[in-house]
């Protein structure tokens, strides 16, 4: 596991709370975030997943 895949996790898990904290208290904006923080989390894990296929790629 690599930084970017640690960091798009990481990222992922605020957005999902901060989707929930938007829902429970009716705040659109916050719930959108959460929204927003969950895509560039996987964003950034696909990165990550990426690398780390390239890396194991060279290995062979």
């Amino acid at each position: 596991m690599n930084k970017d895949q640690v960091k798009g996790t990481a990222e992922k898990v605020k957005g999902k709370v901060n989707e929930a904290v938007g829902r429970a208290t009716d705040d659109p904006a916050k719930e959108l975030k959460g929204d927003l923080q969950q895509e560039v989390g996987q964003t950034r894990n696909d990165v990550g997943n990426a690398k780390e296929a390239a890396k194991d790629a060279g290995k062979h």
